[in-house]
């Protein structure tokens, strides 16, 4: 480790450590634009100059670009490199335009402090400032070239991190251009960073263009709940509305970078039509008549019918408070759930997937970056978990192998081998990879293992083979999987199915014993799938319903009344035979519209909560402002009424979690009188958890069972009669418009862009299908028409359909729809 002095303190650094690094670990904040720690070095502003007195290096230097070398001596503060650092500054500002008031920077500008620092005041250069036109960069990126100052910190990201080729440096010397070639959308899934990266005014969250100074904003530390990876974010809001979201350093986890869709999904949080009074019968109540009303109801349909006639259910997307207090209150009135999870299959991946994840087995998202092979199964990273996305990239770029064994038409900003394989092949394919992985069998065996194991797959043969020798020379390998995807696991009989994880965890001990390891990372259904996952075992094991379940139940007339907390499961048909449907939630739902008890909750900007992500880590997002109609909506887009006695609007709403623990009491249960209460309860090992105060990057908790209790072989396959088809159905996941939270948020629906179908160019041609054309897909009992691209690189037998709530079938866009018919619509070109 290199020992040098800094402004005469004594400092010992790792090796390759930059000066400016060293300085930090000093509390010395050397002055820099262009360095960051997540970009590599450019020495493109010369903002960072210091001296360096003794040692390798003599005179002025920029300290991003030196190495920290044992016997250097600098100071920061040298004379020389005060005037240096004083000069840039006032050759910056010879062409900066001078609009601080107007600027949404303004207050969080690296080069006001900067300039304020360095004592510029006075303007020397009396001529023309240099300008530049503007760009469209798209609906979240606002563009003022004017302000830029040349760090390259925006192409930097764009194009080195995040892999994006639309946007970059254009021209030279003092006329460099950072933009695209011609006006359109950044077409990264990560351009949003550029607005966290960017040290002025260049590029801004159009979003919350000229709504508040960041003075003005309330902020708080939050979690991203839009997949779930479990991103850190800072949330910023003013007048009791979510102006911005950025991402919040964790290094385990997203380190200082968040995709668009956690940046810019916000808006279901100050939706215009979200629901703020309680309502029983389709008319406005209070919230203690509604939770009277909903006490009632659900008494009687019990009385009459018996105690599981009453089903709950509740999402992914609840938190741990929430599902606790929900999980109590069913089991002291005896009810059936809470069912959480989509469909009987997406309720068993999930949790054989969380059993997996054994303490020295699970992986972080860094832990990715740091693979040499990340091998992808039934996962498309970039729709379904973003950031996920963005780690692998920085693999590959380390000279990782990245292998994506999925049907759909995959596309990822690194270069990666696809494999294009059914769902039904997913298990054989995993198996033909970790044969190839081991060292013994991978040059030998591969022209065995290959036609055996994957005999429909000529065409990846040669692939594989390839790719060979790099799966049998890795070290340190990542297993990823996204869960309820028809047909993964096949192979045990028509009547059961085997669970995908229980296959890749055998895999993993199989890779691990020849290598430093084997980590496994779950892409999970939703921000607290893994939260919803620890108290489905911890109540009632593997028998855990489903909404398909329920759903079934309603259908057969065991269930009469349900209670909805925070999910939106089923169509009208299914909600038109209960007598009683009591709902909670923030969102205007199907389920919300048709309940006739409704109790308006609480975002988790507003109240907070506990959510565990993939991993199982543990973070709690702490609440930003308080409850209540945001001001912009109040005063029509002006000032509020100047009535100071009248009652603050929109206040009704309350977190879940308390809802149901008002609603305990007045069904004549013991509140728990704590958030923690119900989770303490359902699970103890969680008993002890300090729920506000977790380390900085979380705390992981596991849910792998003993040892001894390995995973079953076959478990009980949904019944999906009724519903039969010649192809299976694969949900697509898009950047935009197929998550719940975002699909709310009149931006992010127009961002979502065109919807449509993927289908494999043979089936197409079989079905003389062209391109863009219409077609009618049955599923779920029901025909549903959609657009079709076709692609070249899809197996047979299987077409895409977009997780939209428009084609979801009655048990909403679950897995138990596996298979549809499909057929072309006459005159059905687009």
């Amino acid at each position: 480790m290199p020992d040098l002095i800094i402004d005469k303190r004594p400092v010992s650094v790792p090796e390759g450590t930059s000066v400016i690094e060293a300085a930090e670990r000093l509390g010395i904040m050397i002055p820099r634009f262009c360095w960051h720690k997540a970009l590599k070095v450019a020495g493109a502003c010369r903002m960072c100059a210091v001296m360096f007195l003794e040692g390798p290096v003599k005179g002025l230097d920029m300290s991003c670009s030196v190495l920290a070398a044992a016997g250097m001596v600098v100071s920061t503060d040298h004379p020389e490199a005060v005037d240096f650092r004083r000069h840039i500054i006032e050759w910056l500002m010879v062409n900066h335009p001078h609009d601080c008031p107007v600027c949404d920077e303004g207050g969080h500008c690296l080069l006001q402090d900067e300039t304020i620092s360095g004592n510029h005041c006075l303007r020397r250069y009396a001529g023309r400032k240099r300008t530049y036109q503007d760009q469209y960069l798209g609906p979240f990126v606002q563009h003022e070239m004017n302000r830029c100052i040349h760090c390259y910190r925006c192409s930097r990201f764009y194009q080195e991190v995040a892999g994006g080729r639309d946007f970059g440096p254009l021209q030279i010397a003092n006329r460099v251009y950072f933009g695209r070639y011609e006006d359109g959308r950044l077409e990264s899934a990560f351009s949003g960073n550029m607005v966290d990266l960017c040290p002025t005014g260049v590029l801004t969250d159009k979003t919350a263009r000229f709504k508040a100074r960041r003075w003005d904003l309330e902020r708080a530390p939050s979690v991203c709940p839009h997949c779930s990876l479990g991103c850190n974010t800072t949330v910023a809001a003013r007048y009791r509305e979510v102006l911005r979201v950025e991402a919040r350093l964790n290094e385990a986890v997203n380190g200082y970078f968040l995709c668009d869709r956690g940046r810019f999904s916000h808006g279901f949080s100050s939706l215009p039509g979200r629901p703020r009074r309680a309502c029983a019968d389709g008319k406005e109540t209070t919230m203690p008549q509604a939770l009277a009303q909903a006490a009632e109801r659900l008494r009687v349909v019990a009385a009459r019918h018996g105690p599981q006639a009453v089903a709950c259910l509740s999402s992914c997307r609840a938190t741990l408070e929430t599902l606790g207090a929900l999980a109590g209150l069913a089991d002291a009135a005896g009810w059936t759930g809470p069912a959480v999870f989509s469909g009987v299959r997406e309720a068993g991946e999930t949790i054989h997937s969380v059993r997996a994840l054994s303490p020295e087995r699970v992986c972080s998202l860094a832990e990715v970056q740091r693979a040499d092979a990340v091998l992808c199964l039934g996962l498309d990273p970039l729709g379904e978990a973003p950031m996920l996305a963005l780690a692998m990239r920085q693999a590959a770029l380390d000279g990782a192998l990245v292998l994506v064994a999925d049907p759909r038409p995959v596309a990822l900003p690194l270069p990666f081998v696809h494999l294009p394989v059914h769902p039904r092949d997913l298990s054989a394919c995993l198996e033909a990879l970790t044969a190839l992985a081991t060292p013994v069998q991978a040059a030998a065996l591969a022209a065995e293992i290959l036609p055996r194991l994957l005999p429909g797959y000529p065409g990846l043969w040669p692939v594989l083979e390839k790719t060979a020798p790099a799966l049998a020379a890795c070290r340190r390998p990542v297993l990823a999987w996204g869960q309820a995807m028809p047909g993964v696991g096949t192979g045990a009989g028509p009547g059961s199915w085997t669970p995908l994880a229980g296959r890749i965890s055998k895999a993993a001990d199989i890779l691990a014993a020849s290598r430093d390891g084997c980590k496994l990372l779950p892409v999970l259904p939703g921000p607290n799938a893994f939260g919803a996952a620890l108290l489905a075992r911890a109540s009632s094991g593997e028998g855990q319903p489903s909404h398909a379940d329920v759903l079934a139940g309603i259908r057969q007339g065991r269930i009469k009344a349900v209670l909805a907390v925070e999910c939106d499961p089923f169509d009208g048909a299914a909600l038109s035979e209960l007598e009683t449907l009591v709902v909670l939630d923030c969102l205007p739902s199907r389920t919300a519209e048709r309940a006739d008890v409704f109790l308006p909750a609480t975002t988790l900007f507003e109240s907070g909560g506990t959510l565990a992500n993939n991993e199982g880590r543990l973070q709690y997002a702490s609440p930003v402002h308080a409850c209540g109609l945001p001001v912009s909506q109040d005063g029509a887009g002006g000032h509020p009424p100047r009535a100071f006695d009248r009652a603050l609007p929109g206040t009704e709403p309350r977190p879940a979690w308390a809802i149901l623990e008002e609603l305990r009491e007045t069904l004549g249960f013991p509140a728990y009188g704590h958030p923690w209460g119900g989770v303490a309860t359902a699970v103890p090992a969680l008993a002890h958890l300090p729920r506000e105060s977790y380390p900085f990057d979380g705390m992981r908790v596991s849910a792998a069972p003993a040892s001894g209790d390995g995973f079953p072989d076959q478990l009980q396959k949904p019944d999906t009669s009724g519903r039969g088809g010649d192809y299976a159905v694969v949900w697509g996941e898009a950047l935009f418009g197929t998550e719940e939270l975002g699909s709310y948020s009149e931006l992010v629906r127009q961002a979502a862009g065109e919807t449509f179908a993927c289908l494999g160019a043979e089936d197409a041609k079989g079905l003389g299908i062209a391109e863009k054309e219409i077609v009618v897909v049955t599923l779920g009992g029901r025909d549903v028409e959609v657009a079709v691209r076709i692609f070249p690189n899809m197996p047979a037998g299987v077409i895409v359909l977009p997780r939209l709530r428009g084609l979801a079938g009655p048990s909403g866009p679950g897995p138990e729809c596996g298979t549809a018919a499909v057929r072309r619509k006459a005159g059905g070109a687009v």
